[in-house]
């Protein structure tokens, strides 16, 4: 099992990153660094995460090389529109200091009125590709008529579509969607931390308690985790665990010294309820998602 996906472009990146959503920013120079020495070579952030500085300062207190590590950010809905979005560049460069980013994606869809703005967005991407700035491009929270709208008007297939996959929520009609397309499916809350995450609403159930993948993980000598991760990861995936835990942060990566069975695949993928834990992509605007994004 190979430890990298090829993108579509011919980019490489890690199968395992290291998910920053949600660190504080106080907090993240030192979970960004703990995951490097733990093995990481792969980190994703976003401008709405208001941390990229804190993963550059992560980065260099690390010593690992900056070409030995693959970086990937998002831009805001508030800064997009061909200008703003490639000032939204400079910015997130400048927060990481560094001069190319390996991924840029952006962060939401936009619909409606607005979907004009988010097509001048992804043109602008297209511009930072061309130029080098960026190593590959992509989007974060399409759904399929998105995609289809996207790639009716601009030139460039994304890379990855960043978006909501774990055993609860399989995403199956989207993961078909990217495979006819040549788009990486990149899972954010892949161990379905979403579902029961404070503040979206306790849905009383945890992927981390369920009995499938509990007995999956006793006979491989794993934990829950492992075994979510593995099974996104066979799959072809790429996830992006998130844990300042220094444990779990190390244990979330060493998942390449066992392999599901298709019997076991199988029952994690019948674990699938249809129902996604997050918001709804087809409801992004800029009026009740405003944020505003500082400057470097």
């Amino acid at each position: 099992m190979t430890t990298t996906i090829t993108l579509n472009n011919g980019v490489t990146m890690p199968s395992v990153g290291y998910g920053v959503f949600q660190t504080p920013p106080d907090e993240t120079a030192t979970a960004v660094h703990t995951a490097l020495d733990a093995g990481y070579r792969m980190i994703d952030t976003a401008a709405a995460y208001a941390n990229e500085a804190g993963v550059g300062e992560g980065l260099r207190r690390s010593g690992v090389a900056r070409e030995d590590v693959f970086l990937e950010t998002k831009v805001w809905i508030t800064d997009y529109g061909y200008d703003a979005t490639l000032h939204a560049f400079d910015k997130a460069a400048g927060k990481l200091g560094v001069d190319q980013l390996d991924l840029l994606i952006l962060h939401q869809p936009l619909n409606g009125d607005e979907e004009s703005i988010a097509l001048e967005a992804y043109r602008a991407l297209e511009t930072l590709l061309a130029d080098g700035k960026v190593r590959a491009i992509g989007v974060s929270n399409f759904l399929p008529h998105h995609l289809d709208r996207l790639l009716d008007l601009r030139d460039v297939v994304p890379a990855v579509n960043q978006v909501e996959i774990h055993p609860y929520f399989r995403n199956t009609e989207l993961l078909s969607k990217h495979d006819a397309l040549g788009i990486v499916s990149q899972a954010w809350s892949p161990l379905g931390g979403i579902t029961f995450y404070p503040g979206w609403g306790d849905k009383g159930r945890s992927t981390l308690d369920d009995a499938t993948i509990g007995e999956i993980a006793r006979a491989h000598d794993a934990t829950p985790a492992q075994v979510m991760l593995r099974w996104h990861v066979q799959q072809g995936r790429q996830v992006i665990p998130k844990s300042v835990t220094p444990a779990r942060i190390a244990e979330n990566i060493a998942v390449f010294g066992f392999e599901l069975s298709e019997r076991e695949l199988e029952a994690i993928d019948a674990l699938d309820t249809g129902t996604r834990g997050g918001p709804d992509p087809s409801t992004v605007n800029r009026t009740d998602w405003a944020r505003e994004i500082p400057e470097a």
